[in-house]
């Protein structure tokens, strides 16, 4: 038989009585730090807790009551709160996640989504978009200038539309190489607007309808003295239809884009047309000039001033 003989375990209703012994010195402190100042004074104090539980109805016996003395001696029952550091917080943490586990799941997605959609869907539409505008400016611009420059050319039967076409075609050129973009789409425009221009067939004739002005003069307003005549026109293409051109309105600077306008003549025109008018209600010379396919500007019929209104 071995020397060392493991001690029996208490029985649980002996355990629970000797925890509720010390629960009660634990409450009566007064009493067990008095009693407990001296073992020779532990007998009085069994006597007291005796008495406490025969007051209570409970008959509890001394060895109970001893062992109930020696752990509250020996703070076996005594609940002592860990100390504090990173062991006891990461344990703290995770005993209370049900309380915080959720939301913080939640913010921690929704920042895992974010760093998704910047580093993987904002940073490479901007690469993208800055690297579009790249070729844009250094290639995609500079050929349509080309491009609409050597239709031009091709298609012009005058010399100033090549010069003004080289003249933006530099332009924008110069721009995109600076990374003006705004400047050079606006020469863009101008050179699409040129051709556009350039490939425009109408005739110029003057308006005879009922109810409508043909002609009609004014004084301006920076020379009283003197009158200006006009015979109001309309630009008819093939089919007849008439069409908005941009016009510069000589007395208020502005270019408007109307379908009848104006002409200042001189006063022999104005009389022609108001005769020709007036013989028989009808306009027979009505085409006063015509604009053709390569051509800038109205090759006219009649001596015009160079002038023109919107607004009379």
């Amino acid at each position: 038989m071995s020397d060392v003989t493991a001690k029996p375990a208490a029985p649980l209703d002996e355990m629970m009585l000797a925890m509720d012994v010390v629960d009660t010195l634990r409450h009566q402190q007064d009493l067990a730090l008095r009693e407990l100042n001296g073992a020779a004074r532990e007998r009085q104090l069994i006597e007291k807790l005796r008495e406490i539980y025969h007051h209570q109805g409970i008959e509890v016996p001394d060895h109970i009551l001893k062992e109930g003395v020696a752990a509250l001696a020996e703070a076996r029952f005594t609940y002592e709160p860990p100390r504090p550091g990173w062991r006891t917080t990461l344990a703290r943490l995770y005993v209370s996640r049900d309380s915080w586990g959720k939301p913080a799941l939640a913010l921690l997605a929704v920042l895992v989504l974010a760093v998704v959609a910047f580093f993987g869907i904002w940073q490479p539409f901007q690469r993208g978009q800055q690297e579009a505008a790249r070729i844009e400016l250094a290639e995609g611009l500079p050929a349509q200038l080309d491009a609409l420059y050597e239709t031009i050319y091709q298609e012009t039967k005058v010399q100033q539309a090549v010069l003004e076409a080289e003249a933006l075609r530099t332009r924008g050129q110069s721009l995109a190489a600076e990374g003006d973009r705004a400047g050079a789409l606006q020469a863009l425009e101008d050179l699409t607007a040129l051709r556009d221009l350039l490939r425009q067939e109408y005739r110029l004739v003057v308006v005879n309808q009922s109810g409508a002005r043909s002609g009609f003069w004014t004084f301006p307003e920076i020379n009283t003295a003197a009158t200006n005549y006009y015979i109001v026109v309309q630009a008819l293409d093939a089919d007849g239809d008439a069409l908005q051109l941009p016009i510069l309105n000589e007395e208020n600077g502005a270019t408007e884009l109307v379908d009848i306008w104006a002409v200042r003549v001189p006063e022999t025109v104005y009389t022609a047309v108001l005769a020709d008018k007036q013989d028989d209600g009808i306009i027979q010379a009505n085409e006063i000039g015509r604009k053709s396919d390569g051509f800038l500007e109205v090759e006219y019929n009649v001596p015009v001033m160079g002038g023109a209104l919107t607004q009379w």
